[in-house]
């Protein structure tokens, strides 16, 4: 009996032992230990910060789909613009919501060098310098059909649409634009993007390219908020990537880069973090990712409903974008954020 009761406190002795030797918790025990062996941090540098324009002076319009998030005209943007800055985030992008007397079939609005995102850019850069301005040359806010490109036929037409935007680009970076996004997904548009802005005198205006823009389900409250929710006809399946894809999303991404592309943009961001991982493995370049407006308002919305803690699901969707390999973050959430960590 005693030898049985030695054998077994032995063998309690070998795995005290073992276990001893690995324990993971000793790191995990106190705040200031946490601290220094987090592996991914998220600052105020990881943000971008989206901005909704509209018509008008000294007016915001709230949107029904995204709570906390309105709609600016471009006095009060440079307002949020200002304390964008004040908080350390380091840029701030525009999304227009024209007028739908404005729009039309070609989007041609988006070639007026007095447009909403031009009067808007050059309205920011002129009382927040510091700032980086972000532009979008998709078309969807100017066309009465919602579509990122010329709607001819039932098709949206690729070149016809690339020249309108290679022009747009030009007409943004003489507004003062930092930063061209394309997110329309068209072939060769980065390639005629960065022709055009050369041309014009403007090598060193970069180019963000939505790389891999996915026919999601995760937008909805984003249509709403540009107001072309109620205009698209059909859906953006023959241009945008296939949930379903992600060898194609790496052709995009190769592709867009050698074109000239200065940086790459995954598009939703939460579904789609294995995108991000794959792309910043494959290419080791500058890598952002959107955290949707649908995104947005699911954790909005769980919040509101006493389901989540709304800020800690906020701090976390946000860490698990820099886990994943992103250099930056396109976020509504830019502005709490900020703030919270500011604290």
């Amino acid at each position: 009996m005693n030898e049985m009761r030695q054998t077994r406190a032995a063998q309690r002795r070998g795995v005290d032992e073992i276990t001893g030797s690995r324990r993971l918790r000793r790191m995990r025990k106190a705040d200031w230990s946490r601290r220094m062996v987090r592996e991914s941090t998220l600052t105020a540098d990881d943000l971008i910060l989206p901005i909704f324009l509209i018509e008008g002076e000294d007016a915001e319009e709230p949107i029904g789909a995204m709570p906390g998030v309105v709609r600016h005209t471009v006095d009060r943007a440079v307002r949020v613009a200002e304390r964008a800055a004040r908080l350390g985030i380091p840029a701030i992008a525009t999304f227009p919501n024209v007028p739908v007397a404005r729009r039309d079939e070609t989007g041609s609005a988006i070639l007026d060098p007095d447009n909403l995102i031009n009067r808007a850019t050059r309205a920011i850069k002129a009382a927040v310098p510091e700032i980086g301005v972000v532009t979008d040359v998709a078309l969807d806010p100017f066309t009465s059909h919602g579509h990122d490109g010329i709607l001819r036929d039932g098709i949206i037409v690729n070149d016809e649409t690339v020249a309108h935007i290679a022009q747009a680009a030009v007409l943004q970076a003489a507004a003062g634009t930092d930063i061209v996004a394309p997110s329309d997904m068209m072939d060769g548009r980065i390639g005629a993007i960065r022709d055009a802005l050369d041309a014009a005198g403007f090598a060193d205006v970069a180019i963000m390219s939505y790389a891999t823009k996915f026919a999601s389900a995760f937008y909805g409250p984003y249509r709403e908020a540009i107001g072309t929710s109620g205009l698209l006809k059909g859906d953006k399946k023959t241009y945008y990537i296939d949930p379903a894809n992600t060898d194609e999303a790496l052709r995009e991404t190769e592709q867009d880069l050698a074109e000239g592309a200065d940086m790459v943009m995954v598009k939703p961001g939460l579904p789609y973090l294995d995108i991000v991982w794959r792309l910043k493995e494959s290419f080791a370049v500058p890598t952002f990712a959107y955290q949707v407006s649908g995104e947005y308002a699911m954790i909005k919305a769980a919040a509101a409903n006493g389901w989540i803690d709304g800020e800690r699901a906020m701090m976390e969707s946000l860490l698990a974008f820099k886990r994943a390999g992103c250099d930056g973050i396109l976020s509504y959430f830019a502005l709490e954020v900020a703030e919270r960590l500011a604290e």
